[in-house]
């Protein structure tokens, strides 16, 4: 029997042209530089890998992980459907101005054009100044030629839906939906392993560094877009504490809510998967093998598999819990 721990990762900062310093400020990240829009705490998009921080097995990346342990790490149905592929990203954005109006393709597209994973997502809101929003679907219904006409006489934001946003929102981004993250959100985002993003807007900016427009993708993206008019767009959940509240559940993830005030025993013997831990606001002790990690606002853990349970304590902390 493998004697795993639950296991942190060393994140990956991303400059971004829209990005803030809530990430140092408000999640205590330690980096340099300005204008990091991106800290990547669990990745296996090539180039980009993540690696563990601390403990046995410091330095190694999911690939490693998974080439050695296979399904004692990933699950075994996990195993059988992703093989060496970790399936999930998980990130914390900080925008302090908005991204770019852009969409993300479905897995059949992204294997064709980039050998890529699609990209469903979803946002949990963190923190968000007054009248911060986020921009998801459209707001009326429109066709093909009249989003093209949109685009070209840069007027595409009228027609989207803009949505005010607080602490402890959540939206489901599947594939096709067209989306941007408003100026003065910090949120937690699980998705697909994927770094495949098509622009169709980005407001005419320059980028400091490069000195230029950044490259839209319209006759990526026009294939792909859904039209559909959604009544609504967030997602509804529980908040009782101490319990696994169901947030969004898909096809490439299940995630939960947890409010943990008191001290909780979680049993995985039912769940053919890794765990994920964001946790969100407060700290968290988790105790394994009689062993101790504490875990806090802005900071994420993965549980192996083989780890089929844990003791969570808290006097007030809140995570999502991820698995597929």
């Amino acid at each position: 029997m493998i004697n795993f721990s639950p296991l942190k990762f060393q994140p990956l900062f991303k400059y971004r042209i829209w990005g803030g310093d809530k990430l140092k400020t408000q999640l205590q990240k330690n980096y340099e530089g300005s204008n990091i829009g991106e800290s990547w705490e669990i990745s296996d998009v090539p180039n980009d890998e993540t690696q563990v921080l601390e403990g046995d097995f410091k330095g190694y990346t999911l690939k490693q992980l998974i080439a050695e342990f296979k399904g004692a790490f990933l699950g075994e149905s996990v195993y059988q459907k992703f093989g060496d592929a970790f399936p999930l990203l998980i990130k914390f954005i900080d925008a302090k101005t908005p991204l770019s109006i852009q969409v993300h393709p479905n897995n059949k597209m992204a294997k064709e054009r980039h050998n890529s994973f699609g990209k469903n997502e979803m946002w949990y809101i963190m923190q968000a100044d007054k009248e911060s929003e986020i921009i998801v679907g459209f707001e009326e219904q429109i066709d093909r030629k009249q989003f093209e006409s949109h685009i070209k006489d840069n007027t595409i934001l009228k027609v989207m839906h803009h949505e005010n946003v607080k602490k402890g929102d959540a939206f489901y981004i599947p594939t096709g939906r067209i989306h941007a993250i408003g100026a003065g959100v910090l949120l937690a985002e699980i998705q697909q392993t994927s770094d495949v993003t098509y622009r169709v807007y980005d407001y005419d900016r320059v980028d400091e560094i490069t000195g230029k427009t950044r490259d839209l993708h319209n006759d990526l993206a026009i294939d792909i877009l859904d039209f559909e008019v959604k009544t609504q767009y967030d997602s509804a959940y529980k908040k009782e504490e101490n319990v696994s509240n169901p947030l969004v559940y898909s096809s490439y993830f299940k995630s939960h809510f947890l409010k943990i005030t008191d001290q909780v025993i979680k049993n995985y013997t039912q769940v053919d998967s890794f765990v994920i831990y964001i946790c969100v606001s407060g700290i968290l002790e988790i105790v394994h093998n009689n062993q101790s990690q504490i875990i806090k606002t802005g900071e994420t853990i993965l549980l192996p598999a083989a780890i089929t349970e844990v003791q969570l304590k808290a006097k007030n902390a809140e995570l999502l819990e991820v698995y597929l």
